[in-house]
């Protein structure tokens, strides 16, 4: 039996050997779990778009399905992270704690086999001690009897001697029947003791060791368990991600891309149109006798206004200016003529070669806004500033213009619940003075009213460009059309200088001028006619207009109405010299024609 409490204290430590192994399996696996977690944050934040929040991109579908595949592998990664968690608090934690009770718990099962063991091999020794201690008496009883037999029998012996004998005897017979009661007594205590440790303590104790080792079975079983429904509570999740995966795949979709690229590049400019012919033959046709060109000649080379609506109005060139068409080579003492109608003529080139090419370089004249854009509210003075967008095309102007619009609009809805929140707290405080002072919101009052004009400004100014810019665009489109019309006419429109015009009415090609100069304007604002007035109005309060886009009045004086209040405030106006601008309709007493739309 001492042999099988060593066995079952060997069973007991390799089963508490086996548990923190599988403890240690489980650590191994969560810090791999975690490290596979953080090398796919690692590369979703590698592959992550580092873009500032003005960029504009183009959001592709293929980038954005790899956007969202990535924010899915993120989540992915977020779920490893959680079996990491739940392995770690759920397995390895408890199998820690459970192996720290389980080494308590045997430890005090053990001993109280050694102890039972100890107190059983006492109750041994004792029995035993009596056992060899009434043997030995009983050996000197024996001697004792013996030798008062034979005094007895000798008749040599005195009595005293026999009496001695005697009374020896007597006393190693009590010691004997003492010590036989006693070993009797030890016997019966160490049998009864015995038997308690082997039908009731040591079986208690080996019980209470299977159940510790049962329990440890138990513990490794709910183990695996935890371990097996870690991975099995996010595989719906996991699931989704997949999902997710698949659907951003099926979202790319090819022809959107290449709409997203044609938006993008778009630049709202015509392709060129076709290159005049120019003739060189008419040095051939110039007569001996004179050197003049024929009379039929120079009929046909009278100028009509009807065949000379060419595919040039408005043209815009692909990079922003039209190729100069190459000159008819010049001699320096060659005159040619054409004749008018009443028979006049009047010279068509008689300058020096230089001459001509110094007043082509005078004719290229730079850009400048014209009247209008100075009363929209920018000047030449502020230079080439980009507030405009005017250095992009005009689709991606357009965009531009409509995104800070856009922007602008929700700004100001802030700032106007603001003001809203502000006006509603000082009617608290103006009922309840003792919640707060109304004065003290009076300077943030201020300043929310002053931010919303300010905001009104740029939005006004800003859609008075984006409408100058649609308006362009409604125009090319009218340009191109009329251009598919006449797309047959031999000769387009082009002036003097070789630029386009947009009236058709000064598209006919006049006699040149030596000393010809250049208009103050560019030929693409000759067509912008004022806005037809709707009413007028009279100045009550004197305005300053510091801001940009606004018009300063008097008190008193009197200005056209070429727009009304939009619901904002303000109020577009002229004045008599043609100066426009926005004023506040609190400001101005109006009224309106009967008939605005005709007036």
């Amino acid at each position: 039996l001492k042999d099988q409490f060593d066995n079952l204290d060997k069973h007991t430590q390799w089963g508490i050997d086996f548990l923190e192994k599988y403890a240690k399996f489980v650590k191994e696996r969560i810090e791999i779990e975690q490290n596979y977690a953080k090398q796919l944050r690692n590369l979703v934040k590698k592959y992550c778009p580092k873009r500032s929040p003005k960029d504009e991109e183009p959001r592709f579908t293929s980038c954005i399905a790899f956007f969202n595949i990535l924010n899915e592998l993120n989540d992915y990664a977020g779920q490893r992270e959680v079996v990491a968690e739940e392995m770690g608090h759920r397995v390895y934690g408890e199998l820690m704690r459970y192996s720290h009770d389980l080494k308590t718990e045997r430890k005090m099962h053990l001993q109280e086999g050694r102890k039972a063991q100890q107190y059983l091999d006492m109750c041994w020794k004792q029995m035993d001690n009596s056992k060899k201690k009434f043997e030995r008496e009983c050996r000197e009883a024996e001697k004792a009897q013996q030798s008062y037999e034979r005094l007895d029998n000798d008749t040599n012996a005195t009595k005293a001697d026999v009496e001695k004998a005697k009374q020896q005897l007597n006393l190693r017979t009590h010691m004997a029947d003492e010590n036989k009661n006693e070993y009797a007594a030890q016997l019966q205590n160490f049998n009864g003791e015995q038997h308690k440790h082997y039908y009731i303590v040591i079986p208690q104790i080996y019980k209470q060791l299977q159940e510790m080792d049962e329990r440890r079975t138990i513990k490794l079983s709910e183990c695996y368990k935890g371990f097996a429904d870690s991975e099995r509570k996010v595989i719906p999740i996991i699931s989704k991600c997949l999902e997710g995966m698949i659907l951003a795949a099926k979202s790319v979709d090819e022809h959107r891309d290449s709409q997203l690229v044609i938006d993008c590049f778009k630049s709202g400019f015509e392709p060129p149109g076709d290159f005049p012919f120019e003739d060189y033959s008419q040095n051939i046709y110039r007569t001996i006798s004179d050197g003049t060109i024929s009379t039929p000649k120079q009929e046909g080379m009278r100028i009509d206004s009807k065949t000379t609506v060419g595919k040039a109005k408005g043209k815009l060139w692909l990079f922003g200016k039209k190729p100069k068409p190459q000159s008819p080579p010049l001699t320096p003492t060659s005159l040619y003529t054409s004749s008018t109608p009443n028979g006049s003529q009047y010279p068509i080139f008689s300058i020096e070669p230089v001459h001509y090419c110094m007043s082509d370089i005078k004719t290229g004249k730079p850009r400048i806004p014209s009247f209008r854009s100075l009363k929209r509210g920018w000047s030449v003075k502020m230079g080439p500033a980009l507030e405009d967008f005017s250095h992009l095309p005009p689709e991606q102007r357009r965009k531009k213009l409509q995104q800070r619009i856009d922007e602008l609009n929700r700004e100001l809805q802030k700032e106007t619940d603001q003001k809203d929140a502000l006006i509603k707290m000082k009617d608290v405080y103006e009922k309840n003075p003792q919640m707060g002072d109304p004065g003290s919101l009076q300077p943030k009052l201020t300043e929310t009213m002053s931010n919303m004009d300010r905001l009104r400004m740029e939005i006004h100014k800003n859609e008075a460009w984006l409408s100058e810019v649609e308006g362009k665009v409604a125009a090319r489109s009218d340009r191109r059309h009329s251009s598919d019309i006449n797309h047959l006419v031999t000769q387009g429109r082009e002036s003097p200088e070789g630029s386009y015009t947009d009236d058709a009415n000064q598209e006919v090609r006049g006699p040149p001028q030596q000393h010809a100069h250049p208009n103050e304007f560019d030929d693409e604002f000759e067509d912008d006619d004022p806005l037809p007035a709707i009413g007028h109005c009279k100045a009550i309060y004197p305005f300053d207009g510091h801001n940009e886009g606004t018009l300063a009045m008097k008190e008193g004086e009197i200005l056209y109405i070429i727009e009304e209040d939009k619901g904002d405030g303000w109020t577009r106006a002229r004045r008599h010299n043609g100066e426009e601008g926005y004023v506040p309709t609190s400001y101005i007493d109006v009224t309106l024609e009967k008939n605005s739309k005709g007036a």
